[in-house]
């Protein structure tokens, strides 16, 4: 779970159908419900083969529904309408060809398929197949098609083995990458906004994590950062359309928070930098959130020195790192845009007027200046604070927030900029 409190009292239908990755539903209701939200459950018949629906039920504290309930005289308004107004967000997970196929020609055929008709609210669509059918003509239309629709936030099948044995893409996403899609999704729905994907052909390359420069065989010289917020704006970038390379370091968060992402894994603030020198002119955006090491060891020693030698060796041939921030806006082509992060410690006046000197002499357009000396937030947290700094003395208040909201809102500050 991404944060914990972001789902509290959030009203989430779960939809499953046909396919093997109906049984992971259960584990999803239950972490959904851990989190505080109020869940409820429909699954088609076929999806009925492979999952109970009294697991989910149970699981749910609610009845699970079925194409059986659609018209019971019991209800005081149609079903499939009283649960689409009900739910304030919608998971299919897993999505089948044949769901799919209903939804894209408008078909009412059964529970699901006339509540994702008659919903306004967001649905988040997970799909899973086998590797034949993801990769089928038809199927790759009716999901092209849905990409389209502002409605719906689309998580493409990863790769994987397969149920069939196969190795090939058709494996459904994560349970923390739905989870992410889901706060994401009521993040915009607490400004009675649908989640879109408004940075669609857009490619980011976003660098997070710290780096690691060694000092001899057994010692290395690095920092506190845990990747978070790099990971977290890379995820919220691809949930709207962009496409996203990540180059980190040694990044202390989930590697299922990787999934769907380009990722290049880097050491040293050396390899950081030559692999963003490689990737760099494709990019329209470049998000600098690594923490880079400022100094290495010109030569560090292949064995292991003693402590007392060490210590009196510390500083030799120490030297600082290159400033990759700087070093890439000089290669700025036109229309691209840099956001710089810059960890600072002091006053909101300090940390602003630090920030801004930073944004100045990197030449970034857009950066943000976050404090790291306050409880709860900045280095291997889930929450952060700061303030954003552009163009013409612009200082917008951060505040503190999950980093996942955060990354939000300076993905709206770069599309204002687009």
């Amino acid at each position: 779970m991404i944060n914990s409190t972001s789902l509290s009292e959030k009203k989430i239908l779960v939809a499953v159908t046909g396919s093997i990755a109906a049984v992971k539903a259960p584990i999803l209701v239950s972490r959904l419900i851990k989190a505080g939200a109020e869940v409820k459950c429909v699954i088609t018949q076929s999806a009925a083969n492979l999952v109970s629906p009294l697991s989910l039920s149970t699981l749910s504290r609610n009845k699970c529904y079925q194409d059986k309930d659609q018209w019971a005289d019991s209800q005081a308004k149609p079903l499939h309408i009283a649960l689409a107004e009900w739910a304030e967000l919608i998971i299919v997970a897993p999505m089948s060809a044949t769901s799919l196929s209903r939804f894209t020609s408008g078909s009412a055929d059964g529970l699901l398929a006339s509540i994702l008709l008659a919903s306004q609210s967001q649905i988040i669509m997970a799909a899973a197949m086998n590797t034949s059918m993801w990769e089928h003509q038809s199927v790759k239309k009716n999901w092209n098609y849905v990409k389209n629709i502002d409605q719906v936030i689309t998580l493409e099948p990863s790769e994987g083995v397969l149920a069939c044995d196969r190795v090939g893409d058709g494996k459904m996403v994560n349970l923390d990458i739905i989870e992410l899609a889901s706060e994401s999704a009521f993040i915009f729905h607490s400004e009675n906004k649908l989640l879109t994907k408004d940075l669609k052909d857009i490619r980011f390359l976003i660098s997070a994590g710290p780096t690691v420069e060694a000092l001899d065989a057994a010692r290395q010289l690095t920092n506190r950062s845990s990747g978070k917020m790099g990971v977290f704006i890379a995820q919220a970038a691809k949930l709207r359309g962009a496409e996203v390379d990540l180059v980190h370091g040694p990044v202390s968060v989930q590697k299922d928070l990787l999934e769907g992402l380009n990722t290049y894994p880097v050491k040293s603030a050396n390899e950081m930098g030559e692999k963003i020198d490689d990737l760099q002119p494709s990019a329209q955006v470049i998000v600098m959130a690594a923490a880079v090491s400022d100094f290495k060891k010109n030569s560090p020693s292949e064995q292991k020195i003693s402590k007392e030698s060490f210590l009196k060796s510390i500083f030799d041939d120490l030297e600082m790192t290159s400033d990759l921030i700087k070093s890439q806006t000089r290669k700025k082509l036109e229309n691209q845009i840099f956001l710089g992060f810059a960890a600072e410690t002091g006053s909101d006046n300090e940390i602003i007027e630090k920030g801004e000197n930073k944004r100045v002499l990197k030449g970034c357009d857009l950066l943000m200046a976050n404090p790291i000396d306050r409880a709860g937030q900045g280095f291997d947290e889930n929450f952060n604070s700061g303030f954003l700094l552009g163009p013409k003395k612009m200082v917008k208040n951060l505040s503190f927030s999950t980093k996942l909201a955060i990354s939000h809102q300076l993905l709206d500050e770069i599309r204002n900029l687009k």
